[in-house]
């Protein structure tokens, strides 16, 4: 089983699609990657040897940031926008999307669960 950047790689899966199964690595990072390593894009995370396991790892840990140290300047920036108090830290802090996404309907995603308004009632005439 081949263990990288503290996660266990799924062993049936090709190459290119196993390392994406690491924060911060997708298709494109994953193919320059086994690219850069010699390793063929189809052959299987259980079919690497040590020394492609070993030349993967450190081709990540000298020029990505994955995993751990990823998520926590993800956090670090979300959390300036929310000191500083520009419009999309206000976003972030009101739980509604930040890239200018329609709210009236949609958004769901961001808003959570619907909660009903009960609608004005009307005045009883006299």
């Amino acid at each position: 089983m081949a263990r990288i950047a503290g996660i266990d790689l799924p062993k049936n899966k090709r190459g290119e699609i196993g390392l994406t199964y690491i924060f911060g690595i997708g298709r494109s990072t994953a193919q320059y990657i086994l690219s850069k390593a010699n390793i063929d894009f189809d052959k299987k995370v259980n079919e690497w040897n040590d020394d492609e396991q070993t030349a993967i790892r450190n081709i990540i840990n000298n020029e990505f940031k994955v995993e751990g140290a990823l998520r926590s300047e993800v956090s670090m920036n979300i959390k300036r926008l929310l000191d500083i108090a520009c419009y999309r830290g206000l976003r972030h802090r009101k739980g509604l999307p930040v890239r200018g996404q329609r709210t009236k309907t949609n958004s769901r995603t961001r808003k959570g669960k619907r909660k009903t308004v009960a609608g004005k009632k009307k005045a009883p005439k006299k």
